[in-house]
């Protein structure tokens, strides 16, 4: 009796080789529902992102400040199941649990409050009059099963805890860290021109089951007015990491003498009294600082800075908690040859 020729080992081979590959490209094709993946950006400088109208700039100081962002997209199947095959420095994470769309409108919505108290914050510190209003948290979204669904809409402005008024996120957070998830809370928040009240029960958060939480995705409905007109331009760019940065910049550009001859990568979300607030994506801000080949490195203190140190290889870490501080550590620097 002859072996069928379909049944020799060469061929059998062959078909599994090309099962194989079939199975590899499927892998790398198909997405990893619930991951993307991070991926790091060069630091770019922030000058010419800034316009400053109606106001003489003086000479510019020597040096340069610079931001940092995290590129982001999916994650493909094979680089969660195969960790070697992802580009250098990058880091997989679970997806935020929102829309694109929403996660795009919210870094949008993240990068305008950047854009806005920047200047706020540098104009105030040259002792410029300048004003901020903070008129409550405005909801962007609300998740479906969350207690808020219940009372809360797109465009509700939260601006009252259980009688504590609420003027900002952090000021939410801190009402809400005295609660346990299951008790009740009465909301006070503005619907177009009519203040409402209701009560609402909090839930756990996905991420810490014993903090309490509303469920809403939300910004601050902030308000500021400048004596002449800054704009930046973001270029697509989301977020809020890149606040302290941008006021650093306007700093070096009004004449205040920020960097003292060096390039400074400077990363935080900025605070209207000047505090740095921490960010992500540290990793991969750090390695795409020190692929531009900056002097030193600004970090919001605490856990963030000891992430940098450790990518730093060398790379000068500065770790500040509020813009005054951070000013007060670049003059200290040594000078540049």
């Amino acid at each position: 009796m002859k072996r069928s020729r379909w049944l020799s080992p060469a061929r059998l081979a062959g078909v599994g080789l090309a099962l194989l590959a079939l199975a590899i490209v499927a892998a790398w094709i198909a997405p990893a529902d619930g991951y993307d993946l991070q991926l790091v950006d060069p630091a770019h400088p922030v000058a010419p992102l800034v316009r400053i109208a109606g106001h003489p700039k003086p000479k510019k100081p020597a040096g340069s400040v610079y931001f940092v962002d995290v590129r982001e997209r999916p994650a493909r199947l094979l680089e969660r199941i195969v960790p070697w095959i992802r580009a250098n420095g990058s880091s997989l994470v679970s997806s935020p649990g929102i829309s694109s769309s929403l996660e795009q409108r919210l870094g949008q919505v993240e990068m305008s409050d950047s854009q806005k108290i920047a200047p706020y914050v540098a104009l105030k510190l040259l002792g410029y009059r300048t004003t901020a209003r903070i008129g409550g948290v405005n909801v962007l979204a609300v998740e479906p099963n969350a207690p808020a669904a219940q009372v809360l809409r797109p465009a509700d402005v939260i601006v009252a805890v259980d009688g504590r008024v609420v003027r900002t996120i952090a000021e939410l957070r801190a009402v809400l860290a005295d609660k346990r998830p299951g008790d009740r809370v009465t909301i006070e928040y503005r619907r177009g021109k009519q203040t409402r009240q209701a009560q609402l029960r909090t839930a756990a958060d996905p991420l810490n089951a014993k903090r309490a939480i509303i469920g809403v995705t939300a910004s601050d409905d902030l308000e500021v007015q400048l004596p002449f007109k800054i704009t930046i331009d973001a270029q697509g760019i989301g977020g809020p990491s890149a606040g302290l940065a941008f006021a650093l910049d306007i700093l070096q550009e009004l004449g205040r003498n920020v960097t003292h001859g060096h390039n400074v990568a400077a990363t935080g979300e900025l605070a209207v009294d000047g505090e740095v607030l921490p960010i992500g994506g540290v990793k991969q801000k750090t390695l795409g600082v020190r692929k531009a080949g900056v002097d030193v490195f600004l970090v919001p203190a605490g856990d963030n800075a000891r992430e940098a140190r450790k990518y730093a290889d060398g790379l000068r870490i500065i770790p500040v908690e509020n813009v005054r501080q951070a000013l007060q550590a670049l003059a200290t620097l040594p000078a540049k040859p």
